[in-house]
This record gives C-alpha cells, structure tokens and sequence, in this order.
C-alpha cells in the first residue's frame, strides 16, 4: 500500500529501510524522502516504523547470537 503518494513510497519500502537500520523518523526521510512534500503521510509511516521496529526486535531476540568475540581469557 502507498504511504507517501507524493514520493511514491509504500509500506512495503518503509519496512526495508528499517531492517535496513532506519529507526527514526529523520532516517527515513533522509533515506526515502517520505513526510518531506505535503506532510500528509507522517502519521502513517510513524505507525509503519514503529510496528516494523517491534516486528525487527522480536526477531532478533528469536535468533541465537554469536558468541562475543570481544572477551578473552587469561
């Protein structure tokens, strides 16, 4: 579905940049240019961004992480 007609952005665009590592707002408009015309479409896409955050964070909580290779032993 279109979100931002002025730009032609759908939702679909909106979710890649965020796995992509867009997380606010000023990164999507950066990134997409969406809110950047007649503004209409801000509230929507904040509903987008912050579902699809959620959805991103379940999904790296779900997946085991690798082991830290960070630490050492002495």
């Amino acid at each position: 579905m279109y979100v931002c007609v002025c730009k032609g952005i759908t939702e679909t665009k909106i979710r890649e940049a965020v796995y992509q590592g867009a997380d606010r707002m000023r990164d999507l408009k950066a990134r997409l240019g969406v809110t950047e015309q007649c503004g209409i479409c801000a509230c929507h896409t904040k509903q987008v961004l912050d579902q699809t955050l959620v959805q991103k964070s379940q999904i790296q909580n779900f997946l085991p992480q690798p082991p830290c290779m960070c630490e050492t032993t002495a």
